[in-house]
């Protein structure tokens, strides 16, 4: 009641998912998928290749060829040409030492030539050149972990966007399940005769509310309010304590609300013309302005998808007597035209139709008409299991 579950019939299916074309999650996923099965056979590759080098030989080939260079950058200023002797000797033995590796070590070679470039009584820039040169092959080691490293970060990366993905194929399947438990509707029932009725009463009994509390007393405002709050399907808010006592004692309770609010507004010294005690409107009245402003008919209206036809009718049966104080004759007749309609054969029909058409929007609405709406769900199911088979079959 009072649109707590619904709008105001005058949208169609503004309530619906946004929805984006089916391909986008599924596809996504699938795409996420495949690029992770791509990352995660290019890290086993490299893997696979370090493992039969030796993943311990590996590393230490790579270690000895940034020794090499980090005593080769430490010293080419200081141990060329003949002006720092003690720098040479220096050089000499820690490059030595960088580089001495044994025989079966890979890249053993190239280490062994790396010394023997710079192995001479002087030292020239060339020479220093020579044995960067000769230190080349043992860089692909180094090039080699540093692959590794590269793939496991895009793997992780990969794995943490598939899952993402896979997370979003599943929601969007629910959605789409969800849009297929509803093609039982009749999409081209004429919702029209349910609509107009609810609109039309709904309207009604805003505007009928709204001059019963422009011109009604707050005493009697306040007791329609009460009355309504008895009844189970009308969800009202009932004045606070204070100001409800107010308006019952004093004689300004004979006021309209928005009459008291006025009031609330004026000085002392004028309000002094109007009520008895200024002090005990301001103390009741100004404190609740915004439930005061806030009291419209709302909690008199019909939701929209209407509920189920006992149920409407029950509410309705609820309601005629409330809305019979407020509101003229014919919203009233309007009112029980509705409730003839929630009782009549055709009522749930309708009103599936109308549920469904305010739940989807355009393009699930679609999918329903044409019956393409199953094929999605199994396109979206089939993704899904792919998925989740490679995110099983890449875990590490």
């Amino acid at each position: 009641m009072g649109g707590a579950a619904g709008g105001d019939p005058t949208e169609d299916g503004a309530a619906g998912s946004d929805a984006a074309t089916e391909s986008g999650p599924v596809s996504e996923a699938g795409e996420a998928a495949a690029t992770l099965r791509e990352r995660y056979d290019e890290l086993r590759r490299i893997e696979t290749r370090i493992a039969d080098l030796g993943r311990d030989r590996v590393e230490a080939a790579a270690d000895t060829y940034r020794r090499a260079h980090r005593v080769l950058d430490q010293y080419e200023d200081d141990a060329v040409g003949s002006g720092d002797f003690a720098a040479y000797v220096r050089f000499e033995g820690e490059f030595a030492n960088a580089v001495d590796v044994d025989d079966d070590a890979l890249a053993a070679d190239a280490f062994a030539a790396a010394d023997e470039a710079v192995d001479k009584k002087r030292l020239s820039e060339r020479d220093f050149e020579a044995a960067r040169e000769a230190l080349e092959p043992a860089g692909e080691y180094v090039d080699l972990l540093a692959d590794r490293d590269e793939a496991v970060d895009d793997y992780r990366a990969a794995r943490k966007a598939a899952r993402e993905a896979r997370q979003s194929l599943a929601d969007r399947l629910d959605e789409l399940r969800e849009v297929a438990s509803m093609a039982d509707a009749d999409l081209d029932a004429d919702v029209d005769r349910l609509r107009e009725p609810i609109a039309t009463y709904n309207e009604a009994v805003r505007d009928s509310f709204d001059a019963f509390y422009k011109s009604a007393s707050a005493r009697e405002v306040f007791a329609f309010l009460d009355r309504a709050d008895a009844t189970p399907f009308v969800d009202v808010d009932v004045p606070p304590t204070d100001l409800a006592e107010y308006v019952a004692e004093y004689e300004a309770g004979t006021e309209p609300l928005p009459t008291l609010l006025e009031y609330a507004d004026y000085s002392n010294s004028k309000l002094e013309h109007y009520v008895d005690d200024p002090g005990a409107l301001r103390t009741a009245v100004a404190v609740h302005r915004t439930y005061i402003e806030r009291l419209d008919g709302e909690p008199l209206t019909l939701d929209w998808p209407p509920a189920g036809g006992d149920a409407l009718a029950y509410e309705i049966g609820e309601l005629i007597p409330l809305v019979a104080r407020v509101a003229a004759d014919e919203t009233v007749a309007t009112l029980r035209a509705v409730r003839d309609l929630a009782r009549d054969d055709e009522y749930e029909r309708l009103r599936r139709a109308a549920e469904v058409r305010d739940a989807l929007a355009d393009p699930e609405l679609r999918l329903v008409r044409t019956g393409a709406i199953d094929d999605r769900v199994r396109e979206a199911e089939r993704t899904l299991d792919v998925v989740d088979d490679v995110l099983a079959e890449t875990d590490r």
